[in-house]
Formats: C-alpha cells, sequence, structure tokens
C-alpha cells in the first residue's frame, strides 16, 4: 500500500488528467513500444507546434480519468504501453499527426489503440477517415474558395467585356451574296 504522500499525488495526477481530457475536444491512445528517441523527439516537437498535447501515462492512473470523464469505453484499451495525445482546439489535429507516424513507423513499433472526439469513443476506423482529413484552416480556405469563386469569376467577365471597344462587341459585317 502506498503511502499517503504517494497516493495524494497519484490523485493529484488523477484530477488534472480529468480536467485536461474535459476540456479535449479529441484525444488519440497510442501503443508506443519500440520507437527510438529521435523518433519520439520528432513526434514531440510536431505536436507541440500544433497545439496538441502528448504524454506517457499509466494505464491505472488513465483509467481512472477516462472513468471520470465518461469515456469509459476506452478502458478495453489500457494495456501495454500506453500514450496519450490529446487536444483542446483543432479536433482533427492529434488523429492526422499520429496516423502519419503510424504510416512512417509502421504498426509494429506505433499502434494506434482507439480515439475519442467530443465525449464519445471512436472506433478505430473512425480515427482512421478523421485523420485523412485535412485541418480545420484548410478545411476553411477551400469553403471560402468556393464561395469566392462565381464573383471572382464574374468579375473577370466583366473586365473582359469593359476592355473591349466601348464595352461592346463589333459585328463583323456581313459578307455580300
Amino acid at each position: 500500500m502506498p503511502n499517503a504522500k504517494v497516493l495524494s499525488e497519484k490523485q493529484a495526477i488523477v484530477a488534472d488528467l480529468t480536467e485536461q481530457l474535459k476540456n479535449a475536444t479529441s484525444g488519440v491512445l497510442i501503443d508506443y513500444k519500440g520507437i527510438t528517441v529521435a523518433e519520439d523527439t520528432a513526434l514531440r516537437v510536431e505536436l507541440r507546434n500544433k497545439g496538441v498535447e502528448y504524454a506517457v501515462l499509466k494505464n491505472t492512473l488513465l483509467r481512472f480519468a477516462v472513468k471520470n470523464v465518461g469515456l469509459d469505453g476506452l478502458e478495453s484499451c489500457l494495456n501495454g504501453t500506453t500514450s496519450l495525445a490529446f487536444s483542446a482546439g483543432d479536433p482533427i489535429a492529434p488523429m492526422n499527426i499520429i496516423n502519419k507516424y503510424a504510416k512512417q513507423l509502421g504498426d509494429d513499433k506505433f499502434n494506434i489503440k482507439a480515439g475519442f472526439m467530443d465525449g464519445q469513443v471512436l472506433p478505430i476506423a473512425d480515427v482512421m477517415a478523421l485523420a485523412e482529413l485535412p485541418s480545420k484552416e484548410v478545411l476553411l480556405s477551400q469553403v471560402l474558395g468556393t464561395f469566392l469563386a462565381p464573383i471572382t469569376s464574374l468579375a473577370i467577365v466583366l473586365k473582359a467585356v469593359a476592355e473591349q471597344k466601348g464595352g461592346f462587341v463589333e459585328a463583323a459585317p456581313a459578307a455580300a451574296e
């Protein structure tokens, strides 16, 4: 039985992790066995640049935290080596980056166990499908481009008409018969 100091430290970790999971829009559980320090460092840098939190966690502590936030479906994945990547901002970012590294490193070294989004546990197939989506910023720019395309086309046509003589096209003379 751990002493009171160790127990209170673990309870503080669980409370902090519970709060972070409550505020997270999405997250991914990963089995990270076999990655090198250089690979892990590169992963952490990319995750940090996209505003994604990443931590290697004890399964027991994570089990308490996921129960506290109602993500009980993740408990079956909490065995072996476990790390968690989660974001309070862009919900696609953790899935996108982790999926990229899983493809790059291979399933024997880096494997996605499960994911969650907006308080719901996602099947692996859904995590993979979401990981293939572009980021929120890219999607917004694509939508904006779609809205602006008709206006841009109209402006180009109007400019072409205005550049012609007086704005009207002269009719070609009729051929004499």
